[in-house]
């Protein structure tokens, strides 16, 4: 890429941008430890944003500053770093790399333009990062790879890309090639040469950085012989990609193609999405202005991914479903936003990241509030009117002032305290709907109570608020059980909700043991006797009914007949005893859990003309129920789910095995793709209750799955003797 003179220092002052071509909205992808954080910090360094490493007035970081990833060293929320290089803004995402916050991933995603991958040259790349690839692919998302932690004694830059080259590269390993060399500085004691400069396979220059600062000289032969071995292959890679399909005989004629046709053509390439070129970075060393290949990353940043006006116009429709035209990246167009974080600050309230598409959004502004299909995990669907507050662009902690936001550019929004992540903000005058991306689906269930009194009066705001600002969450108040359950995407998703409702919320709960909503059925036919007689002056009680309980098929519910004969149980008290016995069935009778599958018959009675009542017959009723069931085999029934689990061809055998030691029944396989195989599986909840991590491990990272209610079935003899041992106990199974 060209040289580029060093920015002026852009620190203490908002970013801003007049027109969409002179934005460009980066998402940084990685796992977790890759360095994505890192890097962030010395390209805000090397622009100038900050003026030491990664760190802002107050001294906190640019982009891991909330408290919970200070505590934790790691980041768990997507994070926004605008900085500033040759004119142009840079709306840099930096995303978690836990797969527990795939969540913050697919925001980012959503608002960026181009992904720029991080991969480790000493840890190499997941499964996870793997899939996200694959995804951007699917959607001609321009990428970049860019290799860190050059300094572990391990890492082997030439092994490194051409394991990016053949994960990466697919069918066509030449589409992923670095464009720079490392330059090898003396091997200290322990034989490690650092990395002191890069070697610019199209330029044929040396950008040294081992002064400090970055300085352009000419190679010398050694240099020079290095660069020229892997220029060819970059050169063919390039010209592959080229629009000019002459170009590549008149090269391999022997002609000289000049290095602005070439740099044009790899631009036009990186921006298409069909060639990924690979770089290197570093943190600048103590006391340095630049870090090593930042320079030359906010380049390829600037000159080869794509302004916002590439992105493909946005198909809306009203918020009733009405088609309308696809809106383009078009300041003077109408208005077309999208809320792709939400969070709380304690003095300003809720703080909207919204992605401007078109139009261009103003302090003060009457906007229309569309969303957004995720009623069933506790966000309701919303279409009302709101009002914007301040405009800001983020920095660390900070919030700096903007006047507006322009169609391309991304910004914060203060006072919109109904719109949710996923939100589309729209003119009031014409409100449009965007189609919300898709979400992971929770799967890791946290069953929660409030710690006192205290806690319980502040448990549902902050509740509402929490699930407001991660729509990967779902908000569960079972009916069968009467937990309150917060559904999650892992073990690190749920410490963190907790540590936000304690820390930020100021509400304090306790995880409790996750109950299995469990049924009781008869094992075999039986009979009860209801008596409920009472004499204690004036109107006594006075109801005898006799049933005959007999099994049903599964999913009968409860079926109740009369076959009374005689008038023995008047008709008026008919339907008490039916009351009676559905009370009794829902309340359970051997563990506490509703009978369900079963025909109660009242067969005959006895009733008094003066001290029968409907509450006499209920009660009878429910005592004939019970009295059945003391002499009857009660079968406990347990909830079975249909598992659907995608992984890669080569941990289906792991997954079956684990499924089968889960109790589960394999019900078929088949292709999904390539490399990848679908297994569903029929397997009883109470073994999958944590399934979404074991399957992270047994899967390395790249297993997914869904699951659905089957329906409920007998369970073994053993668990069920161990429920019925807890129950006498005084607890629930777990």
């Amino acid at each position: 890429m060209g040289a580029t003179s060093h920015q002026a220092g852009a620190a203490g002052r908002a970013l801003t941008a007049d027109r969409p071509a002179s934005v460009r909205n980066v998402v940084l992808v990685g796992h977790s430890g890759a360095g994505k954080t890192t890097l962030v910090e010395a390209l805000a360094l090397t622009s100038g944003a900050v003026n030491r490493a990664g760190r802002v007035e107050d001294g906190t970081s640019v982009s891991d500053y909330d408290e919970i990833e200070q505590r934790r060293h790691r980041s768990v929320q997507l994070s926004l770093v605008p900085v500033e290089w040759a004119g142009i803004k840079i709306n840099i995402l930096d995303t978690p790399g836990y797969a527990d916050f795939v969540g913050e991933l697919r925001a980012g995603l959503r608002a960026a333009d181009a992904a720029l991958f991080v991969v480790s040259a000493s840890d190499g790349i997941d499964g996870a990062t793997r899939m996200v690839w694959d995804e951007c692919e699917a959607v001609g998302m321009p990428r970049a790879i860019v290799v860190t932690h050059l300094e572990a004694a391990r890492a082997d830059y030439a092994q490194m890309t051409d394991i990016c080259g053949e994960i990466f590269g697919g069918d066509d390993p030449d589409a992923v090639l670095p464009l720079y060399l490392p330059l090898h500085g003396p091997a200290g004691a322990d034989g490690h040469a650092p990395v002191t400069g890069l070697l610019g396979l199209l330029s044929r220059r040396v950008h040294d950085y081992g002064s400090g600062e970055r300085v352009e000289r000419d190679p010398d032969p050694a240099e020079l012989a290095l660069i020229d071995a892997a220029r060819s292959r970059l050169i063919e890679g390039i010209i592959a990609e080229s629009e000019d399909e002459g170009l590549m005989d008149r090269y391999l004629a022997g002609a000289d193609i000049d290095l602005k046709t070439l740099v044009d053509d790899l631009e036009r390439a990186v921006a298409r999405g069909t060639f990924h070129p690979v770089l290197m970075a570093a943190p600048a060393a103590d006391g340095a202005r630049q870090g090593l290949g930042t320079v030359e990353l906010l380049e390829l940043i600037t000159g080869g991914f794509p302004t916002p006006l590439e992105r493909a116009p946005i198909t809306v429709t009203s918020p009733d479903g009405t088609p309308r035209p696809a809106a383009g990246c078009d300041p003077a167009g109408p208005l077309l936003a999208e809320v792709v974080k939400t969070s709380s600050d304690p003095y300003v309230g809720r703080v909207s990241l919204v992605r401007v598409f078109s139009g261009t959004l103003r302090p003060e502004q009457a906007v229309h509030v569309s969303g957004h299909g995720l009623a069933d995990r506790g966000h309701e669907d919303h279409d009302l009117d709101e009002r914007t507050g301040a405009l800001t662009s983020p920095f660390g902690k900070q919030q700096r002032i903007l006047g507006q936001c322009v169609a391309g550019d991304l910004a914060c929004v203060a006072k919109l305290t109904r719109a949710e992540t996923g939100d589309t903000l729209s003119a009031k005058e014409d409100p449009l709907l965007m189609e919300p991306w898709p979400m992971p689906e929770p799967l890791l269930p946290l069953a929660i109570e409030a710690h006192s009194k205290a806690d319980e009066d502040k448990l549902s705001q902050g509740l509402a608020r929490l699930v407001a600002e991660d729509p990967t969450m779902r908000l569960e108040q079972n009916p069968h059980t009467h937990q309150l359950v917060l559904w999650c995407l892992g073990e690190a998703h749920q410490d963190v909700a907790l540590e936000r409702l304690r820390s930020r919320y100021g509400v304090q709960v306790d995880p409790v043991p996750h109950r299995m909503s469990l049924r009781e059925t008869f094992g075999a036919k039986a009979t009860g006797r209801g008596r409920h007689v009472k004499q204690s002056g004036g109107h006594g009680q006075f109801a005898i009914c006799e049933i005959e309980v007999e099994p049903l098929p599964p999913g009968s519910g409860i079926e109740f007949v009369d076959k009374v004969v005689g008038g023995s149980v008047p008709r008026q008290f008919i339907p008490s005893v039916e009351k009676g016995v559905r009370a009794q069935a829902a309340r359970g009778l051997a563990t506490g859990h509703p009978l369900v599958d079963v025909r109660i018959i009242l067969r005959d009675g006895k009733a008094h003309s003066v001290d029968s009542s409907d509450a006499a017959f209920q009660t009878a009723g429910a005592l004939a129920l019970r009295e059945a069931a003391a002499d009857a085999a009660i079968h406990l029934l347990e909830p079975v789910a249909e598992l659907d689990v995608l992984v890669p061809d080569e941990y289906v055998g792991p997954v079956m095995s684990d499924l089968a030691g889960r109790r589960g029944r394999v019900v078929g396989t088949e292709q999904a793709g390539a490399g990848r195989t679908r297994v569903r599986a029929e397997v009883p909840e109470i073994e999958i209750d944590r399934y979404a991590v074991d399957l992270r491990s047994v899967s390395h990272g790249t297993g997914r799955f869904t699951r659905a209610y089957a329906r409920h079935e007998a369970m073994p003899a053993p668990i069920a003797d161990k429920v019925r041992e807890q129950t006498e106990k005084g607890s629930r199974l777990t």
